[in-house]
């Protein structure tokens, strides 16, 4: 794997421009964007930012791409998702490669991802033979009543650094798939995996040209002009709910459709009848893959008293054996935070816990951006870490007395993304889920589970839509009604 890294360290200095109308070209905005290694800060790409006249631009290449687009055979179409589909996996290693490089993912981790987005990209292949309206019974004598389904037009994207590729894919792919254009935004951190490798896959995969267009800059240039752009008729987000909420008011402003997948605060609710050893397998996974940098990522584990103590000592000790550091090495867990300011901001979360009453059961010295793992007890609901989106490697375990209050304390956030319950009993655990308020709870397993044919979304704060399967389409997607009366009609006057 090194070898192979060392092989490819030039390779990721051409993503150094913009991707407009089926061109790679330089950039007009004012400042200069840089993709940094986050384990060993080496620079990978520095390219200049997108202007506003480069977003009008990519918006208008999207808009006239896309009403031919359209117009092609559902079958021609599909045949561009299948040659991505080849390029994928003929370019797994290399993709694999630069996710652990652009975002401090270990090997594991990036090739889960790349399964993600592969699978995902399987899903959206499918999708234009499965545009279907129908007939639609009609009232009024010799009246014919359809509903179309018609693509939206142009899809405006804006994906998260976390699983750049895989958040990233899961909105582009469909949106092309289902007819649509789209102009991609992704993180600034994650240039090259979020947004300018899949330009290259698409344009090697016979899109046309100008379909997709993938625009890097600062929010502070171009961050609303790109939601208040009249052309796309959808905004996707994947981020924080501070900035979806701004997303959510001007697509409100501006009555286009938006969908929000933002911040979770994920329960993992041991109950007192749990498979403790399983629970304890799952919750290691779940709280520390990724070094925690994920919107499902375990945020808060609630335990019964009953087993409070068996699942805290098993837990501390698989942590215990857990290695982390070199993303490149098998053998590693989880790398690197993504950068200072995120490790920074999690070590402060940790500082005010312990001021408000909690306390370390295990931590050590931190190296570089590769942070300890912590484990925190003591934690109560109320304190600010519980309500926070952790986004690092601190598990909180909350010790409760019953199911009833085991509820009450996974329920009491804003958020809503994803959850977990692990039961013996099966049906007492589905009736436990049934009443959790999240869009995804998973019984007997952790909370990070992602299919590309099922609902991926969240309730409260944390987002409105869907995307996977159906749901991606309908999102999407818009119904046309269109009647055709066969006979003449008697009018009332």
């Amino acid at each position: 794997m090194e070898q192979f890294a060392e092989q490819h360290n030039q390779d990721t200095k051409k993503y150094s421009q913009q991707f407009i109308n089926g061109e790679f070209r330089t950039g007009r905005g004012e400042k200069i964007v840089t993709s940094i290694d986050p384990y060993t800060n080496e620079e990978l790409a520095r390219l200049r930012g997108a202007s506003r006249e480069d977003l009008e631009d990519a918006y208008l290449s999207a808009q006239l791409a896309q009403r031919e687009w359209m117009k092609l055979l559902p079958t021609q179409r599909r045949d561009v998702f299948l040659s991505a589909l080849g390029i994928l996996a003929r370019r797994k290693e290399e993709i694999v490669d630069l996710l652990i490089r652009e975002t401090g993912s270990t090997l594991l981790k990036a090739q889960l991802e790349w399964s993600l987005v592969y699978e995902g990209t399987l899903e959206a292949s499918t999708y234009p033979l499965r545009l279907r309206g129908e007939m639609i019974p009609s009232i009024i004598p010799g009246k014919k009543s359809y509903a179309v389904k018609k693509p939206i037009g142009v899809v405006g994207v804006i994906s998260p650094w976390d699983f750049s590729l895989q958040l990233t894919n899961r909105s582009i792919a469909p949106a092309l798939a289902a007819g649509n254009g789209v102009v991609l935004k992704p993180a600034s951190s994650t240039p090259i995996t979020g947004g300018l490798l899949f330009a290259e896959i698409y344009k090697e995969a016979g899109l046309p040209r100008g379909l997709l267009n993938v625009v890097i800059g600062d929010a502070s240039e171009i961050g609303d002009a790109f939601v208040e752009n009249p052309i796309p008729k959808l905004i996707t987000f994947t981020g924080s709910t501070e900035v979806g909420r701004r997303i959510g008011e001007l697509c409100g402003k501006h009555l286009k459709k938006v969908s929000l997948e933002l911040g979770g605060n994920s329960p993992f609710v041991v109950l007192d009848d749990a498979d403790i050893d399983a629970a304890v397998e799952a919750a290691v996974f779940g709280k520390f893959l990724n070094a925690g940098q994920i919107c499902m990522a375990i945020n808060r584990i609630i335990v019964d008293s009953k087993v409070y103590d068996e699942f805290l000592a098993k837990f501390v000790d698989k942590v215990k054996g857990l290695t982390y550091g070199d993303p490149m090495l098998e053998s590693s867990t989880y790398g690197p935070m993504i950068n200072k300011k995120q490790f920074d901001r999690v070590q402060e979360l940790i500082k005010s816990a312990i001021n408000e009453g909690a306390q370390e059961v295990y931590n050590g010295p931190s190296s570089g951006l590769v942070m300890h793992p912590v484990i925190l007890v003591g934690v109560t609901n109320e304190m600010n870490i519980s309500q926070s989106e952790i986004f690092g490697p601190v598990a909180l375990i909350l010790k409760v007395s019953d199911e009833e209050e085991a509820l009450r304390v996974a329920n009491e956030t804003e958020f809503g993304l994803s959850s977990a319950v692990f039961s013996k009993n099966l049906a007492r655990g589905y009736a436990f889920a049934e009443r959790i308020e999240a869009g995804m709870t998973h019984v007997n397993d952790m909370t990070i589970n992602d299919e590309a044919s099922s609902p991926f979304g969240g309730e409260k704060n944390s987002g409105i839509g869907r995307f996977g399967g159906e749901w991606a389409l309908r999102e999407m997607t818009t119904d046309h009604w269109i009647t055709v009366q066969e006979i003449d009609r008697r009018y009332l006057f």
